[in-house]
């Protein structure tokens, strides 16, 4: 993988911040801009930032290209028209409960209209973000739901640039393969964010021995050396993480969701559909714990019940600053994140621990 890109350490970054993908790359890495939640403009202009910063180290994309998903063409932005009554009254009755403040009902409209904009789960939309991205120098485009089309990997290819997709099962995997990926993302159930159930230390041998000689990223609970040595010992060129850059100081959560990961362990990272409408792993609080109990109505296809979540209870909870609502998407490896540090020195820690556990079982096995 550093041969493929021209980079010094096989640590790939998933992250929704610019800063953590530009520090990544300087840091000998290589940094992937997540673009589920943008517009088109906030696009250009985080890679227009990027390319002024990353100091032509390469970088990457990540985009959401699902089988499924609801289209919101024909749609007025009106929350009675979007939603289903059963949930929407769900939400509302929870957050009123709670004493959450509603917004003014002009606002909440403007809200859920930008956020329309920016839920890209269609292949309309990804086609327009991945047109605004191949403008800049970007070196791979990630598929994180799905096979990416063929036109796709052709049209990326004739650029010189590199194509992989995320997997939850060997069968995804050699999907992604016969599609013409340059590498697969093997995710195990401990990741954060949309994942499956197959813990990591199970599926990543298996989509190893399924895509051979395929290269495959070991990704879900990975943020330190040892879990890094461990993928590489299970065949894996290298890793891809995401939740322990959000407790960098780079990151973008906000300090009291910050805060809430710092006072979380492992358990408190759960798998629900009630964030994104599909298997996504966030951290746990009073609106996800609402939509496992009895009486519950069932969550939205995906997007819509992300922005039921994010129209209809985030904007709402964190303007409040409501803490038992707060949440993130974020992995297992939340039982690890006690205090802030740098990306930089996240780096730097993986590695020194990574040559430490070598020299362990170098010692072990001579």
């Amino acid at each position: 993988m550093c041969e493929m890109f021209g980079i010094d350490l096989p640590i790939f970054a998933f992250s929704h911040c610019r800063d953590v993908v530009v520090e990544v790359s300087k840091a000998g890495g290589l940094g992937v801009l997540g673009m589920a939640r943008m517009s088109p403009a906030r696009v250009r202009e985080e890679l227009r930032w990027i390319d002024d910063h990353i100091g032509g180290k390469p970088y990457g994309i990540d985009v959401l290209m699902p089988a499924t998903y609801h289209d919101f063409d024909g749609l007025k932005f009106e929350a009675e028209q979007l939603f289903p009554r059963p949930q929407l009254d769900f939400v509302r009755k929870m957050l009123d409960d709670a004493g959450v403040p509603r917004l003014p009902p002009e606002q909440a409209r403007q809200i859920e209209s930008e956020l329309v904009g920016q839920f890209n789960f269609t292949p309309r939309e990804s086609e327009e973000m991945l047109e605004i991205a191949m403008q800049h120098p970007i070196k791979l485009i990630v598929n994180a739901l799905g096979t990416p089309p063929a036109a796709l990997v052709t049209r990326a290819h004739a650029r010189g640039i590199k194509v992989a997709a995320l997997a939850g099962s060997p069968r995804h995997a050699i999907k992604h393969r016969n599609a013409g990926c340059d590498f697969v993302i093997a995710v195990g159930t401990e990741a954060g964010g949309h994942t499956g159930n197959i813990t990591s230390m199970v599926l990543w041998p298996r989509i190893v021995d399924a895509v051979a000689p395929l290269p495959v990223l070991g990704g879900g609970g990975v943020g330190r050396g040892r879990q890094v040595a461990a993928a590489l010992a299970l065949g894996c060129e290298g890793v891809w993480c995401g939740s322990i850059w959000l407790k960098t100081i780079q990151s973008e959560v906000t300090p009291d969701i910050k805060a809430r990961m710092f006072e979380a362990g492992a358990e408190d990272a759960v798998l629900t559909r009630s964030v994104t409408g599909k298997p996504c792993r966030t951290l746990r609080c009073s609106f996800t714990d609402a939509w496992d109990q009895p009486g519950a109505p069932p969550t939205l296809p995906a997007p819509l019940q992300g922005v039921l979540w994010w129209g209809q209870g985030r904007t709402r909870v964190e303007r409040a600053r409501v803490k038992e609502f707060l949440t993130y998407p974020v992995g297992q490896l939340v039982g690890d994140m006690s205090e802030e540090t740098s990306v930089r020195q996240v780096v730097y820690d993986m590695m020194e621990e990574l040559l430490d556990a070598r020299a362990r079982l170098d010692a072990m096995l001579d």
